[in-house]
């Protein structure tokens, strides 16, 4: 089963050499790079081939660890820079055993195309060529060029990586917190068990029939599901946290008005509106310039 190799290109305004240096300086690399935790350089040969060691943290205290080496620079003519890199490791636990690629940098006008392509083998087997035909290499792919877009704005507009993925992180938490509340809320009290309060609410503020007011909700209920999924999907979240903007004051004010009674319940709607509100507020402001990997060229 033959995979593509991994293609992520991006334009990024700045001197070659600071990118140069944000790119091959362990330190500063590891910043930015998302597939890496830690990289070390090793003693280094005259006129040698650079050799280092890396470390991934997956979580759950295990790390993936490897060595690898810049197998030769090459500047061209037109000023370009081309950097060869050989990647591996002999850890069982790692799908990847060993990999090839190479980083471009290719000046023009008004910026430099920053560019990668790798390829590597798999352990496991068919099941291992599988798993990462449909999982690891679109993942690896997307942290590529995630990482890639961190780097351009941390070039060009001075924003830290960490301070980037803290935002980016952010924005993703509070999405899937409000994908569950959306679709819990639509599902279990009104499309699956149909409370009799969430009629009961329908049938107060509009003057209904039972049965209609029933209707209504399980509506209601496939409207919120359907908003919940969109939290998942690849939209901006600023649209969605600035609907919300609108929507909790407005379910707070209906709530009450349909049962007054509810402003003395434990876990009170007023309460529960309010503090989504102010989430969605922070949501919204920490959506409004997140890195992306939509951001790269992935193919040639």
């Amino acid at each position: 089963m033959k995979n593509k190799p991994v293609y992520v290109e991006i334009p990024i305004e700045a001197e070659l050499d600071k990118l140069w240096d944000a790119t091959q300086t362990p330190d500063l690399h590891e910043q930015w790079d998302l597939r890496f935790s830690s990289i070390t350089y090793l003693p280094k040969e005259e006129n040698g081939p650079q050799h280092f060691t890396y470390k991934t943290n997956i979580g759950f205290g295990l790390s993936i660890e490897g060595f690898g080496k810049s197998a030769g620079e090459f500047h061209a003519r037109d000023g370009s820079r081309t950097s060869s890199l050989h990647f591996g490791t002999d850890q069982k636990r790692s799908l990847i055993r060993e990999g090839r690629g190479y980083w471009k940098y290719k000046p023009n006008q008004d910026n430099i195309t920053f560019l990668t392509q790798y390829d590597y083998d798999v352990r496991f087997g068919r099941g291992g060529a599988i798993l990462d035909r449909f999982l690891f290499r679109p993942m690896i792919g997307w942290a590529t060029a995630l990482s890639f877009d961190v780097l351009k704005r941390w070039l060009e507009k001075g924003e830290t990586p960490g301070n980037q993925y803290l935002r980016f992180f952010s924005v993703w938490v509070i999405s899937f917190l409000f994908f569950f509340v959306w679709t819990y809320h639509g599902a279990v009290p009104k499309l699956f068990f149909q409370h009799p309060e969430e009629i009961g609410m329908a049938e107060k503020l509009l003057q209904m029939p039972y049965k209609e007011a029933a209707l209504l909700t399980a509506g209601i209920g496939i409207a919120e599901i359907a908003f919940g999924i969109l939290w998942l999907l690849p939209v901006k979240k600023k649209w969605l946290f600035g609907i919300q903007l609108l929507a909790f004051p407005m379910l707070a004010l209906s709530a009450a008005l349909a049962d007054p009674g509810v402003l003395t319940h434990p876990f009170t709607p007023i309460t529960f509106n309010a503090a989504l509100f102010v989430l969605s507020g922070i949501g919204f402001f920490q959506s409004r310039d997140v890195p992306s990997a939509n951001s790269c060229r992935r193919k040639r």
